[in-house]
């Protein structure tokens, strides 16, 4: 897997979607959340940054087949193409854990997000 889809996937791991929050937001994280992937180990690119957004506290990325959460009190599970992702929410701001794959090597770091 390359690293801008590991990117992609910790980026969408902690929010995405095409879709505005709606007005009444079901999820208190709902919204756009700036995201810095950082790698720590492995062979992919040490950082990427993305722009994602959580609509009803469901993950979703355009393109990408994502599979993930954000509970009500901030709890980040996620999957994508064989990649994962955790990790905690709390008010504007969050981090945590990532680990996939780049070429079948190994990779994994951290991520940390803030709503814009």
């Amino acid at each position: 897997m390359r690293f801008g889809r590991i990117a992609a996937f910790c980026a969408a791991s902690i929010f995405t979607g095409a879709v505005a929050a709606p007005a009444f937001a079901q999820n208190p994280y709902d919204g756009n959340w700036q995201v810095v992937i950082v790698t720590k180990s492995g062979s992919c690119e040490p950082t990427a940054s993305s722009m994602l957004t959580v609509a009803d506290g469901k993950i979703t990325a355009p393109g990408a087949n994502v599979s993930g959460t954000i509970g009500r009190e901030g709890l980040v599970r996620v999957s994508i193409n064989g990649a994962y992702a955790n990790g905690q929410l709390n008010g504007n701001a969050g981090s945590g854990k990532w680990n996939g794959a780049s070429a079948g090597i190994p990779c994994s770091g951290r991520w940390e997000a803030s709503r814009q």
